[in-house]
């Protein structure tokens, strides 16, 4: 119970982060499905498709500063996913809750773009 709280952020501490200078990676791994359905996402976050993650893993891994996974609901997803990167060496964490919690609680969004799914879905 104690690692889930300590390899989790909260929507609200997200978002405090996100108004900082060095801001984490947000990793959006909804599956391409649910993404689509959805046709919106957590803005300057990027798509990686969870079921190719050891293609990526490594490129995440070697990023500078925090990552953090959002999945739907906050599950299996991006808690495997922040457990294989922290095993990684890598400091990660997951979106309690998940893009659900993120949109529940009225937190912005923005339109999928769409160009190619693995870049950034909108301009830095």
């Amino acid at each position: 119970m104690l690692e889930n709280a300590m390899t989790s952020i909260s929507v609200a501490t997200l978002s405090t982060c996100l108004m900082e200078t060095k801001q984490p990676v947000l990793i959006d791994v909804r599956r391409e499905s649910a993404r689509q359905a959805s046709g919106t996402t957590i803005a300057h976050s990027i798509w990686r498709d969870p079921a190719q993650w050891l293609d990526w893993k490594d490129e995440v891994a070697a990023l500078s500063g925090q990552v953090v996974f959002f999945c739907v609901h906050g599950h299996e997803v991006s808690q495997g996913l922040t457990a294989a990167l922290r095993a990684m060496g890598k400091d990660a964490r997951y979106l309690e809750g998940g893009f659900s919690e993120w949109q529940k609680v009225g937190r912005p969004v923005v339109e999928i773009a769409s160009v190619s799914s693995t870049k950034s879905e909108t301009s830095a």
